[in-house]
């Protein structure tokens, strides 16, 4: 008895002596956004980063309630009309923006061709990738905020 008393702070310890780190498990994943009504915002651009916005976040927000697009595309803010013909298909109407002028339009410029030469979207968690018609590389990626 005596001997057992002794050995087991030692069994104890054994486990603050390992060499090895422990493999940790993922304790979640990340749930696939939903297509409307989060708040996409851009992170790359015809496969290039999205550069860093000067007057505001660039972003699209599809309505849930209505087939209405809005966002603000770097200098502009936009809106129009979208419509979802068949499943992982998107199409945007013709998207209406302010006119105010700005020392860099070339952003704005190229995610809003993005957006009208859109054909189909891929949801992955909470990135969405937008497709022109027969592209294998999105057109532009965009991240989930979710609105509440």
């Amino acid at each position: 008895m005596f001997s057992l008393l002794r050995i087991a702070p030692i069994f104890l310890l054994l486990p603050a002596c390992q060499t090895t780190p422990p493999t940790s498990q993922p304790s979640s994943t990340t749930p696939m956004a939903s297509l409307r009504n989060t708040r996409w915002v851009l992170q790359t651009l015809g496969g290039q980063p999205a550069p860093v916005p000067t007057n505001g976040e660039v972003y699209l927000l599809l309505r849930n309630n209505e087939l209405s697009a809005e966002g603000h595309a770097g200098c502009n803010r936009f809106r129009g009309p979208f419509e979802l013909p068949a499943d992982g298909q998107l199409r945007f109407g013709p998207l209406l923006s302010t006119k105010m002028a700005c020392p860099d339009l070339a952003t704005e410029t190229r995610f809003l061709s993005a957006l009208a030469s859109t054909r189909s979207y891929q949801i992955s968690g909470d990135t969405l990738r937008l497709l022109a018609e027969a592209a294998t590389q999105p057109v532009a990626v965009l991240h989930a905020v979710y609105l509440h």
